[in-house]
């Protein structure tokens, strides 16, 4: 609730609002990038559901913090990893401010910097968290081509 005048009838309307399902969560984001066309897509708040959610795309899902240093030394691996399939057309590699935006989906927690999810394009609602290996190109590849659900099987440039 954020009225511009807070009474007990504001407060009245916004009960009875709510209690008729009438009423739209408040989602904290960041402005809808106007150009998302990189390697990496940048996912925010109002883009959490059409981005990540896609039911067409297996997406790769970092949530970050700006001043995280593991963040920042993800950065050009993540960045790299995101050319390496960038012509994957049914797979997404994104990133999300986690602190400037609201995960819309409670399946996603976000509880460390960086934090990333695999979501499946036929299993949105079960992610699958990357732990225990190292945030290297190598790894995240081998992470992806696990539990990818459609991959076109090219040779890879040398």
């Amino acid at each position: 609730m954020e009225p511009e005048e807070f009474d007990s009838d504001v407060l009245r309307q916004f009960v009875l609002a709510f209690k008729k399902g009438k009423l739209k969560p408040i989602v904290k984001s960041q402005p809808v990038p106007k150009n998302n066309k990189g390697p990496v897509k940048v996912v925010v708040g109002k883009t959490f559901d059409t981005i990540v959610m896609d039911p067409k795309n297996d997406v790769l899902i970092e949530f970050y913090a700006p001043w995280c240093g593991h963040c920042k030394k993800l950065e050009p691996v993540y960045t790299e990893l995101g050319k390496k399939y960038k012509n994957e057309k049914n797979l997404v590699i994104a990133k999300m401010d986690a602190t400037a935006n609201d995960v819309t989906s409670d399946r996603y927690k976000v509880e460390g910097f960086p934090t990333i999810y695999f979501a499946p394009r036929d299993k949105k609602n079960s992610p699958i968290k990357f732990e225990g290996g190292d945030r290297d190109l190598e790894h995240l590849s081998k992470f992806i081509e696990e539990h990818a659900t459609k991959l076109s099987r090219t040779k890879e440039e040398l």
